[in-house]
């Protein structure tokens, strides 16, 4: 084991992005070595202990249709579950399971314990070992080398991190935790991209010193989601609720009159932080005329006491966090047990990656999760699973994958990290996808099952629960079908409608005054599910249809390979700037090109023309 030194696949770090690599590459027969500076936060929520919400729960289900661990560490751990946009649309309607901390992290471990061909071993990564341009393994703070020829970098905000709580400065990944800063030494010494980015964290409370009787109780959706096809409701912990109140104009007045003494408008941050979750500090200056900003008052576990006030992130002095949070209603004798900080840390242009998130500077070195640029505990782990399945595969001299933006939420995430980068943490949002009515939650599996067995990534246990799902889908449509609903009928008068002939409940689901909500009477319960989706299937087939065309002319377009000895340099005919852009991002297809940042339609013709010519930039 640890004496070999020698694996297939070594990842270097063990927060969420790392986790998912180790258990990919190891689900695929490769023997994985997962290094962590610390096994007892293998799996640590650094921030919100929460998993899902808008956009990052499709991530989360198709983690989980390639048989990954968060979706199930979640449901193992939820305290408190949601399906928000439930009014809305099918293909925005996200669930979201605030966890209990301990219990995720306890989840995490087990389940990487339960995996076969991975070790995990305690030991800080100092240096890695290149030769000519491949990795070739790693040195430890020990001096320890560990060998293998793929490398998965997933060093969350340890790269050079600095934590700011006002005028003070501490070095950190996190608070109370130490920051990889040999390896970013190392790391800036190639010439990789590198950039400077910031996130922050809310001030911690001792829920005995809250009024809860000040504060609005939101309890959780009953009946309860799941969130991982392979969890049961029994695997729920007790369930709690979370609670909502606001800011006012005292908390703001405080705020603003210590601006100067946050880190972020002193002068000691430059990274950029993400705009669609602020700082309270941005929220009082770029929203100045607004009275009030809503906080959700989550709770950290069973076990503690310990709430997150999500929606007042802050790098200003613990006097003032003191001072401002107790102007908050029901916060008025408030106990801050952590404050709250800005960690500003080192992140690499994802434009210097391929698709598989292989690096282009570094043969067999792969980085996901924060190191691109990115945020959010889902965004980490969908790019941990594509890293470590590809580390694996490399390995193995079997085809990389690179999901496309047609097939995946990931695929759409890394496409944009590549082609257009990011200067700013990048999260997911349904927004991003055009083809969103496609890639929902609930048809993760359908659209990712076939490629999960290519890959080697779907065990026995998540297979078995996908085809007894598509049986029990397809019998269900056979049984709708056969189902007539006649004029006059009880079955017509309980679902609020007019027939002028007998039909079939199957046909009834396109009409738009019947809704999932009038038909799950007439399902049994363990079929509602099912319902909901094929009534989507149903309802928005024309839709689906458009989609399915624009999807073809993708793949038309991604048959379309750009050979790979031509010269973008010497294409004369497009700009200096584009041509620049083509030789820095190496696109193999039609459709990558067309997605770089810059390119015109008349640009993609003569791009067209080259390589059908087979390249070389002649004119």
């Amino acid at each position: 084991m640890v004496n070999n030194r020698s694996y297939d696949v070594i990842v270097i770090g063990a927060g969420h992005a790392g986790t998912e690599a180790a258990a990919a590459s190891a689900r695929t027969g490769a023997s994985t070595l997962l290094l962590t500076q610390n096994l007892e936060t293998v799996g640590q929520m650094s921030c919100n202990p929460a998993i899902g919400g808008i956009g990052k729960s499709h991530l989360v289900a198709e983690i989980d249709a390639l048989d990954g661990i968060m979706g199930r560490a979640a449901d193992l751990a939820g305290i408190h579950f949601k399906t928000l946009n439930a009014s809305k649309g099918p293909a925005v309607r996200a669930i979201r399971a605030q966890t209990d901390r301990n219990l995720y992290k306890r989840a995490v471990r087990e389940l990487l314990d339960e995996q076969d061909n991975l070790l995990l071993f305690q030991q800080n990564v100092s240096d890695l070992i290149i030769k000519n341009s491949k990795v070739r393994g790693v040195v430890t703070e020990l001096g320890l080398e560990f060998y293998s020829k793929s490398v998965v970098l997933t060093v969350g905000t340890f790269l050079g991190g600095v934590i700011h709580i006002g005028e003070q400065m501490i070095g950190g990944g996190r608070a109370g935790e130490k920051p990889s800063g040999p390896l970013a030494t190392r790391l800036r010494s190639y010439p990789f991209k590198v950039g400077r980015l910031k996130t922050g964290t809310p001030p911690r409370i001792d829920g005995r010193s809250v009024n809860f009787a000040e504060l609005e109780r939101q309890p959780g959706d009953e009946p309860r989601p799941l969130i991982s096809q392979l969890s049961v409701l029994d695997d729920h912990p007790e369930q709690v609720p979370c609670h909502i109140t606001h800011t006012n104009p005292s908390t703001h007045s405080i705020i603003e009159e210590n601006l100067k003494r946050s880190a972020m408008y002193s002068g000691n941050i430059s990274g950029v932080g993400p705009r669609y979750c602020p700082s309270i500090e941005d929220k009082i200056s770029r929203f100045s005329g607004k009275q009030s900003h809503q906080i959700f008052v989550e709770p950290e576990g069973l076990s503690t006491r310990e709430l997150y006030p999500n929606g007042i992130s802050t790098s200003l002095p613990f006097d003032v966090q003191v001072d401002f949070v107790r102007t908050i209603k029901g916060f008025e004798a408030a106990e801050i047990i952590r404050p709250g900080y800005a960690i500003e840390y080192d992140y690499f242009d994802p434009t210097g990656l391929y698709h598989s998130l292989e690096t282009k500077e570094v043969e067999g070195l792969f980085f996901a999760g924060q190191i691109n640029g990115t945020t959010g505990y889902e965004e980490a782990a969908a790019q941990g699973l594509l890293a470590g399945a590809n580390a694996a595969l490399k390995v193995q001299s079997k085809s990389l994958w690179e999901p496309g933006r047609e097939q995946a939420y990931l695929g759409v995430m890394v496409d944009d990290l590549i082609n257009l980068g990011t200067d700013e943490p990048y999260r997911m949002f349904t927004s991003r996808a055009e083809f969103r009515l496609r890639l929902r939650e609930d048809n993760a599996d359908q659209r990712l099952n076939q490629k999960g067995n290519e890959l080697g990534l779907i065990g026995e246990a998540r297979n078995g629960v996908y085809q007894t799902k598509m049986k029990n889908m397809r019998a269900l449509e056979e049984k709708l079908s056969r189902e007539k609903i006649k004029p006059g009928s009880g079955a017509e008068q309980k679902l609020g409608i007019t027939l002028e002939k007998e039909v079939d409940i199957l046909s009834l689901l396109k009409r738009s005054d019947v809704t999932f909500e009038k038909l799950e009477s007439l399902v049994d319960e363990s079929e509602k599910l099912l319902l909901r989706q094929i009534e989507t299937e149903h309802k928005y087939a024309g839709y689906i249809k458009r989609q399915d065309v624009e999807i073809e002319k993708i793949r038309r377009h991604e048959a379309m390979k750009i050979p790979s000895n031509i010269d973008f340099l010497k294409m004369e005919s497009l700009s200096s700037e584009l041509r620049e852009k083509l030789d820095f991002h190496k696109p193999a297809t039609l459709a990558r090109a067309a997605r770089i940042k810059g390119m015109t339609p008349a640009a993609l013709s003569i791009l067209l023309v080259h390589s059908k010519k087979g390249g070389l930039g002649a004119e």
